[in-house]
């Protein structure tokens, strides 16, 4: 029973943590946020209306589309792993504290872009760890 709640079943690796955490945010990212970025930019829309921190609508929403679909597809097979999690932390840091305004609750809440960030930090800071392609 004791093995049981210390949950020694499970395996304790940072590896196979930081591998699960790569594959679940990156495949996630990549599904539900860039796969639509790319049909809508290759079907010729813009769902950016506005300049985002200087950055006209188009290469703002150009810069989002790759970081949220070539840089999460690099992440899950980790592949040049921290400099995707790079363009992952500040694209989820600009939809967090600009489009969203820091909301963590509420209508348009950026709950959503806040957790991805902080998902994408800790990639960033650890790496992807030794079940990555670029794995040391």
């Amino acid at each position: 029973m004791q093995k049981f709640l210390q949950l020694d079943f499970l395996p304790r690796s940072a590896d196979f943590g930081l591998l699960v955490l790569r594959v679940w945010l990156g495949a996630s990212m990549a599904i539900l946020h860039g796969w639509g970025k790319l049909t809508a930019l290759f079907s010729g829309n813009n769902p950016f209306e506005h300049a985002v921190l200087g950055i006209p609508p188009w290469p703002a929403f150009i810069l989002a589309t790759f970081a949220e679909s070539v840089c999460a597809v690099l992440l899950v097979l980790g592949l040049w792993t921290r400099l995707a999690s790079l363009f992952l932390v500040v694209t989820m840091a600009v939809a967090f504290f600009v489009a969203h305004g820091m909301a963590l609750s509420g209508p348009g809440s950026g709950l959503i872009a806040f957790l991805y960030l902080a998902g994408f930090t800790v990639i960033l800071v650890a790496g992807g760890g030794k079940f990555s392609v670029d794995g040391k």
